[in-house]
């Protein structure tokens, strides 16, 4: 009797047994499900680059290159990364309706998936800056004044103290940053378009670019105040000096006109 008893499970050796088969399956899904979704990101991103190849194909080929190398009416694609694409189709700068010193921002012609898919087909032709995260460009809780001092000291030389732009030589221009999506103002500083110098991070760091953005986004803003008075279009010394010539210097004229016209009559009455 005793040798029976003894053979006897405990009660909670079921419990112990179920527990152990689920921490197995929970070990086996660990140990397999990052290699499935490893593969399912690789997968999904060889389908992406073979849709930019396609859309690639049609609207970009012609000037670029069919592999990117580049021709006579564009230059090579190898290397400027997914970040110069994102920014380049998605303000509608390219396709380019016709070579030029600059090419404006115009109409987007793809969706956003189109982009994502074009960008990673120029990805893969060589390494280069990728699209930035949210997190990367927010300018939420970003320093301001410090924006404003890097902005003034290497941006304004062309884009103007506030960011309306203004023309540069042989027909070029510094665009304006107003209404500029924040994702588009952290890609052209990644990538440099056109004109631009590329500001990579160890140029301007990561918050640097983000405290750029909020500097602009302050300044631009419909909130924003002139301390001093009216504007005049936020474009500088120029529009300044020349509302100075017109009205100041013509107010002038027009008084001592009035002077010597009244002195004239007093002297013959």
């Amino acid at each position: 009797m005793k040798k029976l008893s003894a053979r006897r499970r405990h009660p909670l050796a079921a419990v112990v047994v179920l527990l152990l088969a689920l921490a197995a399956t929970g070990g086996l899904y660990t140990a397999f499900a990052p290699a499935d979704k490893a593969q399912a990101d690789t997968a999904a991103q060889s389908l992406a680059i073979d849709e930019g190849k396609k859309l690639y194909a049609v609207g970009c080929a012609s000037c670029h290159g069919t592999g990117g190398e580049g021709s006579t009416d564009g230059p090579s694609l190898v290397g400027v990364g997914a970040a110069a694409v994102d920014f380049q189709v998605g303000t509608g700068r390219m396709p380019a309706q016709q070579p030029g010193a600059q090419v404006p921002k115009k109409k987007v012609i793809y969706s956003q998936a189109e982009i994502d898919q074009l960008a990673a087909f120029v990805a893969s032709l060589g390494a280069g800056p990728n699209v930035p995260t949210e997190e990367q460009y927010n300018p939420e809780g970003a320093d301001i004044a410090e924006g404003g001092e890097l902005f003034r000291t290497n941006c304004a030389q062309c884009h103007n103290f506030t960011g309306k732009g203004g023309a540069l030589t042989n027909g070029k221009y510094a665009p304006t940053l107003e209404d500029v999506d924040p994702k588009h103002l952290y890609e052209a500083m990644q990538t440099g378009p056109q004109n631009m110098p590329s500001f990579p991070d160890t140029t301007l760091t990561e918050k640097n670019k983000k405290d750029i953005i909020a500097y602009l986004d302050a300044v631009n803003s419909d909130d924003s105040e002139s301390p001093g008075g009216l504007e005049l279009g936020g474009l500088g010394p120029v529009s300044e000096g020349l509302f100075g010539w017109i009205f100041g210097l013509g107010g002038l004229i027009a008084v001592a006109v009035w002077v010597a016209a009244r002195t004239a009559k007093a002297k013959k009455s």
